[in-house]
């Protein structure tokens, strides 16, 4: 058991609490495999009706993964990175298929491997503290934990914005775009956990009952009309084009950014959510983003991106290709390709 989770149960919930103040509760391999124990002997437990998923203390749900390990493990041969993943991908596929009611409580920084965790759950509370973002492309990486999947499932073209820019969303805009199915301000959300621990059955009228109370404005859907022409494209230079004919300040702004991020996990990121929109199901979506993640991460920009902006902090990452002209759709089928039987992600038996 890793002590950088907490797993028990408690009333008539199984209560998973992340542990790793220091490092925002980011996820490790043993956090993933404590919890996929804890959630298969949950669903056989008829005690446990339903599973609360939180943090323990300290600020933010979940910052992500484990990137030093991983940028570490890319440089060498990969393997344990790999390990990581296809652990985690397991956990998200449990919690997304899990045959009891699950909840998180995104409250404070959400993000990479803590969407991962949250939006498989049934219901998602977000708090006037949440700080949703998947910023991989900023680092070399891409959305995974399921990216493509939710991101392609957001109204219009907002998905791709997110995907690409890595903007951070507060509690509001996640329960505008469905990302959240509740908004409940932090004071009140321990009283929703202790009665929905003492009352599982009545989850739904909880949840509604602690969070009827006026919800600020989302911020985001101000600038839905700009993110629908100007990310309406798949193809990433003529997303750029278009940003720089804009001409106008937000359009500017976005270009600025972009301009930061890996053109080849950008790239990487709108293959991503426009096979995401078709998949079949979860476990599709997941082998494919294991085949991704399985390259990407030993990859130079990946390891370059931690480089920069987690162990050096100077931000001035140096990508290659360092142009989006350069990532050819040749490089992006090959990241893409099925992995060979013997090697491919799995579910969790």
């Amino acid at each position: 058991m890793s002590d950088d989770v907490l797993t028990y149960t408690e009333g008539r919930a199984g209560r998973i609490r992340l542990n790793r103040p220091k490092a925002i509760h980011a996820l490790n391999t043993a956090m993933c495999a404590a919890i996929l124990d804890a959630l298969d002997a949950w669903e056989r437990d008829p005690a446990v009706e339903i599973v609360l998923i939180d943090h323990a203390e300290g600020r933010g749900f979940c910052a992500g993964g484990d990137i030093r390990m991983l940028a570490e493990s890319g440089a060498k041969d990969g393997i344990e990175a790999r390990a990581f993943f296809h652990t985690e991908y397991q956990m998200n596929h449990r919690l997304f298929t899990y045959p009891k009611p699950t909840v998180a409580f995104m409250d404070g920084i959400t993000m990479g491997g803590g969407v991962g965790i949250s939006l498989p759950c049934r219901y998602r509370v977000a708090t006037e503290h949440t700080r949703f973002a998947m910023p991989e492309t900023g680092i070399g990486l891409f959305p995974d934990v399921g990216g493509g999947w939710y991101l392609s499932r957001l109204p219009g073209r907002v998905g791709q914005y997110l995907a690409l820019t890595g903007a951070r969303i507060d509690g509001a805009d996640c329960l505008a775009l469905g990302l959240a199915t509740h908004y409940l301000p932090l004071d009140r959300l321990a009283a929703a956990k202790a009665r929905a621990m003492l009352h599982p059955e009545k989850i739904d009228g909880i949840l509604d009952t602690f969070g009827r109370h006026e919800v600020p404005e989302p911020h985001l859907l101000t600038h839905r009309e700009a993110i629908d022409r100007l990310f309406a494209s798949d193809r990433l230079e003529d997303i750029l084009a278009g940003l720089e004919a804009d001409g106008g300040d937000w359009a500017r702004t976005q270009l600025e950014i972009l301009a930061t991020k890996s053109p080849q996990t950008m790239k990487v990121s709108l293959r991503l959510l426009k096979d995401g929109a078709t998949m079949p199901d979860f476990a599709a979506e997941m082998a494919q983003e294991y085949a991704v993640g399985y390259r990407v991460v030993t990859r130079h920009d990946f390891i370059e991106g931690v480089r920069a902006v987690i162990i050096d902090k100077d931000n001035a990452p140096r990508w290659n290709p360092a142009t989006p002209e350069g990532v050819t759709d040749a490089l992006i089928d090959e990241i893409f390709a099925p992995l060979p039987e013997g090697e491919a992600w799995t579910p969790h038996d």
